[in-house]
This record gives C-alpha cells, sequence and structure tokens, in this order.
C-alpha cells in the first residue's frame, strides 16, 4: 500500500533512493521494483530485518531488475550517517509527526538530497487526524506516537525553509480514515473488525469500485497529505 505516486516522484532504474524510516519497507520494496539502488533507513532493527527479508525475496522471485540493490541502515533522521548530496530522490512517509525535533530532521533530508534531486514527504493529514486525536488519547499519546499534527501549508512552509521547493500535492487512503476513526472510538469492536476485512479485500483484490471511491474521496478524508519537493540546481557563475 503506497502512500507516494512514483511516477510523479519520477523514481527510475539506477537512480539512488533513500527511504527514510522505511518501517517494514513497504516504500522500499517499490523503488527496488523498479530498479534503483534503495537505501532503507530506520531506528527499529526488527522493521529492517523484515525489509531485508522481503528485499531477498524478491530477488529470489525475479521480481527486481539484476542492476537493482537494496540496502537496510539502522539511524537517526537528525544525524544521517551520509555525505551531503547523497541520494536522486528521498521519501519520508509518515515519520516527520514522530519526530520533536521535525525541524532538524527536514535539515538532515535536504543537506542529503542532490540538486536536482527530488523528495516525496507523507504526513497524517490534519482533518483525519484531529478526529482521532479528539476521540482517543491512546491513538498517539504513547512512545514513539504522534507529537504534533501538521496542517499542510505549515508543514509546506517548513520545507521550503530548509531549501526545498514545493512542487505538488497530493492525498492518500480516503478508505483508511473511518476504519481509524472506529478503532479510536470503539477499539477492536465487531464494526471495526469488519471494516478491517474490507480494507484487507481492497489492498489485495484492488477492486475497481473501491479504487474509484478513494480516488474520489482522498480530496476530502485523504488520511494522508503527500508533498511533492525539488532541490533547485546550484547555479554557476560564468567568470570575467
Amino acid at each position: 500500500m503506497l502512500t507516494v505516486d512514483y511516477d510523479r516522484l519520477d523514481v527510475r532504474p539506477g537512480m539512488r533512493v533513500l527511504d527514510l524510516g522505511c518501517g517494514e519497507g513497504r516504500h522500499t520494496f517499490e523503488a527496488y521494483r523498479r530498479g534503483a539502488d534503495v537505501v532503507a533507513l530506520d531506528l527499529n532493527a526488527k522493521d529492517l530485518a523484515t525489509t531485508r527479508q522481503w528485499c531477498a525475496a524478491m530477488e529470489l522471485a525475479g521480481e527486481v531488475p539484476a542492476t537493482a540493490s537494496a540496502t537496510t541502515v539502522q539511524g537517526n533522521l537528525l544525524s544521517l550517517p551520509f555525505p551531503d548530496a547523497s541520494f536522486d530522490r528521498i521519501i519520508a512517509s509518515e515519520v516527520l509527526e514522530h519526530i520533536p525535533d521535525d525541524v532538524t530532521a527536514i535539515a538532515e533530508l535536504t543537506r542529503v538530497l542532490k540538486p536536482g534531486g527530488l523528495a516525496a514527504v507523507t504526513v497524517p493529514r490534519w482533518l483525519p487526524e484531529r478526529v482521532c486525536w479528539a476521540l482517543s488519547d491512546e491513538y498517539h499519546a504513547n512512545e514513539g506516537g504522534h507529537v504534533r499534527i501538521y496542517k499542510e501549508d505549515e508543514l509546506a512552509g517548513r520545507l521550503r525553509a530548509a531549501g526545498l521547493k514545493v512542487t505538488g500535492n497530493g492525498f492518500a487512503h480516503a478508505l483508511h480514515s473511518p476504519y481509524w476513526w472506529l478503532k479510536c472510538a470503539i477499539g477492536d469492536a465487531a464494526p471495526t473488525r469488519a471494516y478491517h476485512k474490507l480494507l484487507v479485500w481492497d489492498i489485495v483484490d484492488k477492486p475497481v469500485f473501491t479504487r474509484v471511491l478513494e480516488q474520489a474521496l482522498n480530496p476530502l478524508i485523504g488520511k494522508s497529505v503527500v508533498i511533492y519537493l525539488a532541490k533547485e540546481e546550484v547555479a554557476v557563475g560564468v567568470g570575467a
């Protein structure tokens, strides 16, 4: 289940792609499948092990080009273990809302992106997230939980302040918003479990009806907002 549009991010074979806060690797897998050299970074060693296992399985199944590569790195977004201008593309999906010092994290993301490179940053959208917070403290008030709710223009401003150019936006996962509202309101009750089965059916079978419905609802109640960005090329002066 991808939050980022890879065609819009223009991920191509041979590119070096960084998946920040990769979790169990859902965005890593698609970049790897498209022939990129992917670095998946996360603090959680267990999640990184799962990412490695799935990447190895993809390679054995012949699902990735022979020239592609996938590497996992345990690291902190506040101090990335990479030189400046290391990556052609960067994905930071559903991670900044967990980081108290998001300004430093954004600065690090910008530092390791090449001039001319593209990035996609996704966070929970303000309205669906605000409903979840209102319904349940447990949803966010736990170790490693969400520390803030972003408004889109607020996040875009922080990204611009770091030196990135906003090139567009998008919304994703509208069908997931009601699930989280149910889970926050009534927990793991029968209606929540029934709705979860619908989501699994949607993800696995990709029926046309739910795909069209979600596309129609994304601008209204999309669970995530995606901001697409570019790091401008460094101008080179011409001597007299």
